[in-house]
């Protein structure tokens, strides 16, 4: 099989095709023919060389991607849930038995069907940042509904189904973005946007209930901010599980008396489930920005560097018509 791989770490140009078995699942795993991947900034921060988070468990060489869209051709042994043509979606083991390869092999428990509604293009961009954007929310029953609560990063890959999970949920969502993602995130369904561009949202907001914290920058001034809005008793929830708070950070939580979470996602099948239920009544929407070809992957992971992308971009495994919710 086809498969895109790394052999040492750097940039882009690290990323090769080349030729590998075709994975064999445990017993507890599925293997699936890959249509179609998610494309993360964990791949490409994986690509680099990890950070102090990941750095521990990468061995070389590594397959990259993490979201898989497919149909199953072989279940392990201790496998109820799945069967031989179930099309599903879900996420490979990390680091190593990755989605960038035309079959992949995953823990049954991290995959589920795949909505019904979407084809395997819209599916591959779900799985990570819908699971990392539940388990913010969700996790620690941190959002519920009628509370405000502020999204940052709110059009990138986690924050905008955090958007549409809360408003699934009944609360009223602000989200914070670039001028050039505004309408964006109107379309998405939030209440109030901020154009951090143009307006401080410190200076606009206060007695929020729940901060959650979607965006990829790393500042504790900007932790600050958003905890200066929150009510008391309030909560700050941050994805940047690699970014742990520091003493100032934790001192203006402790005068807000407010909670600090950060929870690293949970892969749990019931919660794929859930979102894909979601996603088939109607309540959450996916947007793709761009599809890429596997021989396309270096342009793929430098427009993901580059930032500020509104919607999922996609390396398509096996050609499909998009036509169909395949």
């Amino acid at each position: 099989m086809k498969v895109i791989r790394i052999n040492s770490f750097g940039g882009p140009e690290v990323l090769q095709i080349e030729e590998a078995p075709i994975p064999v699942p445990a017993s507890d795993e599925i293997l699936v023919e890959v249509y179609a991947s998610g494309i993360n900034p964990a791949d490409w921060i994986v690509r680099r060389g990890g950070n102090e988070f990941l750095r521990p468990y990468l061995k070389l060489p590594i397959i990259l991607g993490m979201d898989a869209a497919g149909i199953v051709v072989e279940v392990g042994s201790a496998v109820t849930r799945f069967k031989k043509g179930d099309q599903v979606y879900g996420l490979t083991n990390f680091p190593g038995d990755g989605s960038y390869a035309e079959y992949c092999v995953g823990k049954a428990s991290q995959f589920a069907l795949k909505p019904k509604s979407l084809n395997f293009i819209q599916a591959a961009g779900v799985p990570l940042v819908s699971l990392t954007a539940w388990t913010a929310l969700f996790a620690e029953e941190s959002v519920k509904a009628g509370q405000r609560v502020l999204i940052q990063g709110a059009t990138g890959g986690v924050g905008s189904f955090a958007v549409q999970f809360a408003k699934a949920k009944g609360a009223y969502v602000i989200g914070v973005t670039s001028t050039d993602n505004v309408e964006y995130l109107k379309q998405l369904g939030a209440d109030e946007v901020i154009d951090y561009m143009s307006q401080n949202f410190e200076e606009l907001l206060s007695d929020i209930d729940v901060v959650v914290e979607a965006s990829s920058l790393r500042n504790s001034s900007e932790r600050l901010k958003a905890i200066s809005v929150l009510k008391i008793g309030g909560t700050f929830v941050s994805v940047n599980v690699d970014f742990p708070a520091d003493q100032q950070v934790l001192s203006a939580l402790n005068s807000k008396q407010a909670k600090g979470e950060f929870p690293a996602y949970q892969p749990r099948q019931v919660w794929l489930e859930e979102i894909a239920g979601l996603i088939d009544n109607g309540e959450v929407s996916v947007v793709i920005n761009e599809v890429f070809p596997m021989e396309k992957i270096a342009d793929a992971h430098r427009k993901s560097e580059s930032g500020n992308i509104a919607g999922k971009l996609i390396l398509q495994i096996k050609e499909i018509n998009l036509g169909e919710k395949l």
